[in-house]
């Protein structure tokens, strides 16, 4: 069994549904080949994941047993957050229309590949 390290960000000011169109395309990647897709991606919430993602890498750098170089992410998910400031803008015929700063926790565990 692998060690796996975890890394979270909790109440990310960003909508979940954009935040896991980012988080699809690393999921299942070699660290390294992440951290360049999200260098390169031009969405806002790919600042985020690579955050969280150098986290999960200096958590497990501090494992003297772990290479580095040869870590993966095994699991990567946005769950919804709660939402902020909930308000009212005008909307059609009179009526009110919900307006929601919505939040995200963003979470990655990583872990060493397996060789077979």
């Amino acid at each position: 069994m692998t060690k796996e390290f975890v890394a979270k960000h909790r109440y990310a000011r960003m909508t979940p549904r954009k935040g896991r169109y980012v988080m699809d395309l690393v999921r299942g990647l070699p660290v390294n080949q992440a951290l360049d897709v999200l260098a390169f991606s031009d969405r806002r919430a790919a600042h985020f994941i690579r955050k969280v993602l150098a986290s999960a890498v200096a958590n497990a750098s501090q494992d003297a047993e772990v290479n580095v170089n040869k870590l993966r992410i095994k699991k990567a998910f946005v769950d919804d957050g709660p939402t902020l400031r909930f308000r009212w803008r005008p909307g059609p015929q009179g009526r009110a229309m919900p307006f929601r700063k919505r939040t995200c926790h963003l979470t990655i565990i990583v872990g060493e590949e397996e060789n077979s």
